[in-house]
This record gives C-alpha cells, sequence and structure tokens, in this order.
C-alpha cells in the first residue's frame, strides 16, 4: 500500500495544487494530511476547500485549532518579539479572512488518526498527528533525544509515527532495544508543502511503503520516500507582499527559512 502524507500548508495555494498534481501521478492508494492548512498566506479559504473536495482525511494542526476558534493564539513558538508581533498580523489577517463554513470545518477536524494494519499476524500501528501524541504544537526536531522520542512513540502504541510542524522532515528508525531483532519504531516528519524551513523552497511530502512483508523486526520493509515538488514561489511571496502580511513572510518563501 503506498501512502501518500503532506502537512503544513499554511495557506499557499500554488503549493498545494503543485503537491496534489504530483500526489496523482504517484498514484498512491490513500491520502491523509496532517494538518495546518492556514496562516501565513492569502488563500486560507481556497486551500480548506480543495480539501475537503477532495474528502482527504485531515487532522487538526495548531493554526487550525486556532483559526477555528477563532483566536488570537496559533500555539506557535516564537522566539523574539519581531516574530512575535509578526504572528499576531497572520492571525489576525487570517481571522479575518476565513469564512463561517471554513471555521466550522477547523473546529471539528480531529487531533490524530490511528491507522492499524495486520500483516503476517502482527499489528502494525500507524499514527498520525500534527505536532506529537502529547500536544498539537509540541515540536519533534531530528536531534530529539532517542529515548525521549522512543517514550512518546511507546507511550501512544505508535510502531510509525508521522508528523509535521517543525516544517524540516526526517526518518529516524529506532530500536526498542539494543538487541537484534528488536523492535523498530518509525518517526517521520513529512516536512511542509507551503512553508519549507530546510533551505530548500521547494515543497515536500512522504510517500510510506507498507506491504505484505513490512514488519516491525525489519528496518527496510517500511519504505519513506521524500518527494520534492517546484511550485511558483514567486508567485506565493507576491501574494504575501500584496496583503497586509508582514513582508518577512515572503521572503521566507524564497529561502525556506
Amino acid at each position: 500500500m503506498k501512502i501518500a502524507l503532506f502537512s503544513d500548508i499554511h495557506a499557499n495555494l500554488p503549493a498545494l495544487e503543485a503537491c496534489l498534481h504530483s500526489i496523482d501521478e504517484q498514484q498512491p492508494d490513500a491520502v491523509y494530511c496532517l494538518g495546518d492548512l492556514v496562516g501565513y498566506n492569502i488563500w486560507p479559504n481556497e486551500v480548506i476547500n480543495i480539501i475537503r473536495k477532495r474528502g482527504i482525511p485531515t487532522i487538526a494542526g495548531n493554526y487550525d485549532f486556532g483559526i477555528g476558534r477563532m483566536s488570537d493564539d496559533c500555539g506557535c513558538a516564537y522566539k523574539t518579539e519581531p516574530e512575535k508581533d509578526m504572528g499576531k498580523i497572520s492571525i489576525s489577517y487570517t481571522n479575518s479572512i476565513v469564512g463561517p463554513k471554513e471555521r466550522q470545518y477547523l473546529r471539528t477536524l480531529p487531533a490524530h488518526i490511528r491507522v492499524e494494519f495486520q500483516l503476517n499476524n502482527d499489528k502494525l500501528n500507524l499514527l498520525l498527528v500534527h505536532g506529537s501524541p502529547r500536544k498539537i504544537n509540541e515540536y519533534l526536531f531530528e536531534d530529539r533525544e532517542e529515548k525521549s522520542l522512543l517514550r512518546i512513540m511507546q507511550d501512544a502504541d505508535a510502531d510509525i509515527m508521522c508528523f509535521g510542524h517543525t516544517h524540516k522532515p526526517y526518518h529516524r528508525v529506532l530500536p526498542t532495544d539494543a538487541e537484534a531483532g528488536s523492535h523498530l519504531r518509525h518517526a517521520i516528519n513529512i516536512g511542509s508543502v507551503g512553508k519549507p524551513k530546510d533551505g530548500e523552497p521547494k515543497g515536500c511530502y512522504v510517500m510510506l511503503t507498507i506491504n505484505e512483508n513490512s514488519s516491525v523486526l525489519e528496518k527496510g520493509s517500511i519504505q519513506v520516500d521524500f518527494i520534492r515538488f517546484s511550485y511558483d514561489v514567486e508567485k506565493a511571496a507576491k501574494a504575501v507582499e500584496d496583503s497586509p502580511l508582514p513582508n518577512e513572510y515572503a521572503e521566507m518563501l524564497r529561502k525556506a527559512f
């Protein structure tokens, strides 16, 4: 089974359209969205309605959670006062343009999606979250201590855990213990469609392949492919500059930081 997973669109319509075109070319068996449809650009309603029209199962990101409740807090961890000030403008602007039906949709998105596979009499749990199973806006960066990441996955009973929020893709395979044949857990950050922060302006999504022989005991039996796609970055950046949003968000799109 081929499963396409994408996240963190952040109202970037050109990026979403290019992402879905790329996904369609891959012809996956299932598609999931891990949240943060809105914020930082001018097309929150258009993005929401494309996801709804396609019937893509979607979980709430921290930005979706806040805008769905018309909150002035998106749950973002801004580090400096200028970042906080820019964030307030983005939240206020997004709240001012999101429609009532779109807001209602955001308000009812689930916190996570769990998919349980039965393969060769073995159970394989796939857990989809936005930040972490513990908190919608918890950042799980690639340098997270192995013991901490393992504990989070074990507590959530997740063999494969896919998440976003940091906008920086990675795949880590974590052994439950040091013994040969130990239970392996896969932590997969699927990156960002519309606001990459890893220095590569191209959008990113993941194609996860699970087959009849996939096992928690064999590292290579679960395939994870990061797919980068081009989109009209300048169109998205100009849309920011022509809006009340801070121009700094346009440069973030151009330089992916």
